[in-house]
């Protein structure tokens, strides 16, 4: 279970790492369907959850798996088939970014479980992936 958690979230940062460069090179409309396809990561989250009460995992465990899930559901919803455009509003786009790292960061917690060469790995490519969030917001605005 250890390792699903820790390929389960560098995959998703990747994917998200992706979505961000194909925004800054022009090919956000590509980025909106790599970033719907990104949502599939919640089927081997919900494995974890749902096999976290029989490896007897921590409370916090439950819920950086628990954010993250709510998160890619809120996710989908708003940005791929509500598509809304709710990142002009200042407050709505902070209140999403402070989810998303919240979300994310709790993977870090997940992988970490792996052990350290998982926890180094997953925290270098959540700072890449956090440095891209902020990059192509500047230059994009999305």
């Amino acid at each position: 279970m250890d390792l699903i958690g820790a390929v389960t979230a560098n995959t998703y940062f990747l994917l998200i790492i992706a979505v961000f460069a194909l925004r800054l090179v022009g090919h956000a409309e590509i980025g909106r369907w790599l970033g719907t396809a990104s949502f599939l990561v919640i089927i081997p989250l919900l494995y974890l959850l749902a096999g976290a009460v029989s490896a007897h995992r921590p409370f916090i465990y439950f819920l950086w798996l628990s954010l993250m899930i709510l998160f890619l559901i809120v996710e989908l919803a708003i940005d791929s088939i509500l598509q809304l455009e709710f990142r002009s509003a200042k407050w709505a786009t902070i209140s999403y970014v402070v989810f998303f790292f919240a979300a994310t960061g709790g993977m870090i917690g997940v992988a970490g479980q792996a052990g350290k060469w998982w926890t180094v790995t997953t925290v270098v490519t959540f700072l890449i992936m956090a440095v891209m969030a902020f990059v192509q917001r500047v230059k994009t605005g999305l």
